[in-house]
């Protein structure tokens, strides 16, 4: 085992039991990428403060590019051994450059470097995330495009309530997608303030240039407290925040697809790529995508508590707790990201039954509620007219009839201001088409949120 950069201040190696525990590179060493940049700002800005020599600031930016493009080539492994990635590239560079790499790490603590390295890695992670977002966001935008007068039952209570479009159930998880998306810009732009020059905790004593850094790493500006610099990981915790509850809108959905691939419900039928079988029932079609994203959503929440517990008892600045912040964050990523990278072919692929659809929501009473306003519309008091429609709706479950079949005399038993037109006003296709209230399921005004969705998609 190499000597430690820090092992001035023993007399012995550290145990290997100890090192492998204290070791971070397993995890950390994904961002290879982002911790040579930031080294790569800090070398320069170092070079034009006269810190260390312009011939010095060159080489180790040389030296730092070669280590990037020999790890990306594989032709340099990362050495499971070592320490951390921050130790790892700058003990690489010490051995390429000898005395000229050992200079880039002044005034400049490991506490800031990590700090800087993970708000860059982020800031790539919630990029991809958020094209992922929208990819899925504009997938159900064109499934609704295709279902305006698509016909189908709206629930509460899990039970049949009121007749809607797909497209309108389908929009709402749209709009939940467009929320999340804010988010997650909400979350980058509280995040995107330099740490670098925080130094261990109390900044340094050289004159350095922290804007500099800042620019040449594209931050909005340098952290405005060292202390804050080091020891803040509320940005960790406010993206988690942010996956956790994509998760759940996932979560949600894919409920909902589960319900409705089985025969119980019928809606939808997905591709045979994005299901599975039975290893002893032949006839079985899975829907396991959707069932494992419901349960990676209590993981990525796992990831979420994890996060809250490592922090919330920690004195400032910087403690070794805080390198817990990693696992938990990288989880939530990857998960969020396989979720979205696997549910969006999935829904672009699944087969919408129609039919099946409309001959649910011709069962269940869910026309009721138009059948007491149609009374309403004729002066009947809204709560008369509720009892009236219950009392029918009675009459017709004990006598196996429904609403539509029920006769007019039948009706009329009840008050004499139903008529003959009653039948087209409980009829399904009006009583979407007159939901035509701002954000209702007529398709007047589903057409009305595709062009809401299409502004906020830039479509």
């Amino acid at each position: 085992m190499a000597d430690m950069m820090w092992a001035g201040r023993f007399s012995k190696k550290i145990d290997k039991t100890v090192n492998d525990f204290n070791s971070s590179i397993s995890f950390d060493g994904r961002m290879y990428k982002h911790d040579i940049m930031g080294s790569i700002a800090h070398a320069t800005m170092l070079g034009d403060c006269n810190i260390i020599s312009k011939e010095d600031s060159i080489k180790i930016i040389n030296g730092l590019n070669s280590i990037l493009s020999d790890i990306e080539n594989s032709s340099l492994q990362l050495d499971p051994s070592a320490e951390d990635i921050h130790m790892f590239i700058e003990a690489e560079l010490t051995k390429r450059l000898g005395d000229v790499g050992k200079r880039l790490h002044t005034a400049r603590s490991r506490n800031d470097q990590v700090a800087v390295d993970i708000r860059l890695y982020l800031r790539d992670e919630i990029a991809e995330i958020r094209k992922l977002l929208k990819e899925l966001a504009v997938t159900l935008y064109n499934i609704a495009l295709e279902h305006t007068e698509t016909i189908m039952p709206g629930y509460t209570h899990l039970q049949r309530a009121q007749p809607i479009t797909f497209a309108h159930h389908i929009l709402a998880y749209v709009h939940m997608l467009i929320r999340d998306m804010g988010r997650i810009d909400d979350t980058e732009k509280r995040m995107n303030y330099c740490p670098l020059g925080s130094g261990a905790l109390a900044g340094t004593t050289y004159k350095t240039s922290r804007q500099q850094t800042s620019d040449l790493l594209g931050f909005t500006a340098p952290m405005a407290n060292s202390l804050d610099g080091v020891s803040d990981r509320d940005f960790c915790v406010e993206l988690c925040s942010a996956l956790s509850l994509i998760m759940t809108h996932l979560s949600r959905f894919s409920e909902e697809i589960i319900m409705w691939c089985s025969w119980e419900f019928k809606f939808v039928e997905l591709d045979d790529a994005y299901a599975t079988g039975s290893s002893i029932m032949p006839q079985k079609k899975n829907p396991d995508v959707t069932e494992l994203i419901r349960g990676k959503t209590g993981r990525v929440n796992g990831d979420l508590v994890t996060l809250l517990t490592m922090l919330k008892g920690l004195p400032l600045a910087y403690n070794k707790d805080m390198q817990e912040d990693k696992e938990a964050i990288f989880d939530a990523i990857d998960n969020v990201k396989l979720c979205l990278k696997t549910f969006i072919p999935m829904l672009a692929t699944m087969r919408v039954l129609k039919d099946n659809m409309r001959n649910a929501a011709a069962r269940g009473f869910i026309n009721a509620t138009d059948c007491a306003d149609y009374l309403v519309k004729k002066g009947m008091p809204f709560r008369d007219a509720y009892k009236i429609t219950g009392s029918l709706v009675a009459y017709c479950i004990e006598k196996g009839l429904t609403l539509e079949t029920l006769s007019i005399d039948e009706y009329k038993k009840m008050t004499e201001l139903f008529d003959n037109d009653v039948y087209d006003a409980i009829n399904l296709e009006t009583c979407v088409r007159e939901r035509k209230s701002e954000g209702g399921p007529s398709p007047d005004a589903v057409k009305y949120q595709l062009e809401i969705v299409k502004k906020a998609l830039d479509l």
